[in-house]
């Protein structure tokens, strides 16, 4: 039983490194898409889409998320 807990959180931490990897690139695509819907909203959207900060993960000390410089 324990061997499956240990997959289960293994396969956690995978999916989220990989999201987090993923996102930007998700988030541009995402903004895209409304652009071609209307394009005032789509330049709002793609600007947010460049601030996604990719190394939120990385950033996770013991006792939380340090603050960004």
């Amino acid at each position: 039983m324990v061997e499956y807990i240990i997959i289960v959180v293994l396969m956690a931490v995978t999916l989220l490194v990989l999201v987090s990897k993923m996102s930007k690139a998700t988030g541009k695509k995402i903004a895209g898409a409304t652009s071609a819907l209307d394009s005032e909203v789509g330049a709002e959207a793609a600007s947010l889409a460049d601030e996604i900060d990719e190394n939120k993960v990385r950033d996770l000390g013991v006792t939380g998320p340090t603050a960004n410089p």
